[in-house]
């Protein structure tokens, strides 16, 4: 709760957190709005493939001109400017900045850029966690190795669920259930960057307004995120996943407690312990009043009938039976929150969330039938889709992470609807991605805390 005063004495101190910022995209491009009204932190760096797109997002959101023309990092650490450049090695290598923030969505690039700066001893805040949901718990390890912290990064929805999971397991709650909301159908998997606005709920004018990119957005809607957002959490919490993907039950928030509970006691849970997601959409695609679509929530279980007395005295909104309560937070900030991650790893040395054990993956289906010669294009796009699986149910089928199934070659056949296997694909095994995937396939036995894996 004193992240604030610690970041103004740094700031009194003239000692910043210096931070380099990879990607400045959309998500990047709102941390960067926030970055100039927070003290005691210094944007030192941004590296983008495209620097003069960086340039153009700093002016959208309002930084003043002429104050990221620094010509290197040396210059802009002595005058307090910004670096733009597209040398993201420069960044992670430079011995003077503190943390990286990982912000450009492509999860194989995102993956080199974190193993490099474990490599130079930076911290990293992880915002593709599209490259966590494949490979986090052996990055979490790697970075734990080289003696700096990796993290979720907080603004988007699985550190704000993970901060929900530890709040209630630390007020002596057991979770029954942890997640997000989505607006969901069942053929919005089947959807593509052609279809998405509209299914989305946005213009096309309001996308072209926002700098949004079709492709990332339809990995919401196609079920995609969710599923990578959910692993992020199962394996940072050790909450276990739906044996067969996510059912999406519709719920008001009212009505959280009430589905998210066994289905031996009129719920929808396989379990106890688990994450799901709730759909803002009824079956029939009538919208829900009150709903959860861009929040996330937490379902704690009352054990003693003094705890349950306590939530009726105090009026919580519980479960028919009054034992089951919900905890939410009905929206997430994105990347205007990212600085709580910023200000924890640096000045507590604590990760916003990050994988603990390895409970859950998300395996490449088809959108569409697909044939031998076709290129997958990954999350969002119009051949794959991504699927919510126990990890050794992954691991038995031999699954394609959906995070490596990008500009892949499908060499066999695949029937809409079936998920991937390694044997439909013809990988690049060069990469650093497939690399670190791999060997987490050797490292982690699926199910097991991670202190219990083989050094």
């Amino acid at each position: 709760m004193n992240l604030y005063t610690k970041l103004q004495q740094r700031a009194a101190a003239n000692n910043p957190v210096r931070i380099g910022l990879i990607g400045a995209g959309k998500f990047g491009s709102m941390y960067l709005a926030q970055l100039p009204r927070t003290p005691g932190v210094h944007l030192v760096a941004i590296a983008d493939l495209a620097p003069d797109l960086a340039r153009v997002n700093l002016a959208r959101v309002g930084w003043k001109p002429g104050s990221a023309q620094a010509e290197s990092a040396e210059i802009a650490i002595k005058t307090g400017a910004t670096w733009i450049t597209d040398d993201w090695q420069a960044v992670v290598s430079h011995p003077q900045i503190d943390i990286i923030v990982e912000c450009t969505g492509n999860p194989i690039a995102a993956v080199e850029h974190c193993l490099q700066a474990f490599a130079h001893g930076k911290h990293v805040v992880n915002v593709t966690v599209e490259a966590d949901a494949f490979c986090g718990p052996l990055l979490a390890r790697k970075a734990l190795d080289a003696g700096v912290v990796y993290s979720l990064a907080f603004g988007d929805q699985p550190a704000l669920i993970c901060d929900l999971v530890d709040w209630a397991r630390t007020c002596g709650f057991p979770v029954v259930a942890a997640g997000r909301g989505h607006k969901w159908l069942p053929h919005f998997s089947e959807s593509t960057p052609e279809t998405v606005w509209a299914n989305y709920g946005l213009s096309p004018e309001q996308a072209l307004r926002g700098g949004l990119n079709p492709k990332m957005f339809n990995s919401f809607l196609d079920g995609s995120k969710p599923s990578i957002e959910c692993t992020a959490v199962a394996n940072a919490t050790g909450l276990t996943v739906p044996s067969n993907g996510l059912l999406y039950p519709p719920a008001s928030v009212e009505d959280i407690p009430y589905v998210t509970r066994p289905m031996s006691e009129g719920g929808v849970l396989e379990r106890k312990g688990m994450v799901e997601v709730i759909s803002s959409l009824e079956t029939d695609g009538r919208e829900i009043p009150y709903d959860i679509r861009m929040g996330v929530w937490v379902t704690v279980e009352a054990e003693t009938d003094y705890i349950k007395n306590c939530f009726e005295e105090y009026n919580a909104h519980t479960d028919p039976s009054g034992r089951y309560f919900t905890l939410y937070k009905r929206w997430h900030l994105i990347g205007l929150e990212v600085g709580v991650s910023v200000a924890s790893v640096a000045l507590r040395g604590e990760p916003t969330g990050a994988a603990a054990c390895w409970n859950a993956d998300v395996v490449a289906t088809a959108k569409r039938d697909l044939k031998p010669g076709d290129m997958l294009d990954g999350e969002g796009g119009y051949t794959v889709w991504g699927k919510l699986l126990p990890a050794a149910t992954s691991v038995k089928m031999g699954g394609l992470p959906l995070g490596l199934a990008h500009q892949v070659k499908v060499v066999r056949a695949v029937k809409k609807g079936q998920s991937l296997s390694w044997a439909d694909v013809a990988m690049d095994t060069s990469t650093a991605a497939w690399k670190v995937r791999r060997e987490m396939e050797t490292v982690f036995s699926p199910g097991l805390p991670a202190m219990q894996q083989a050094a």
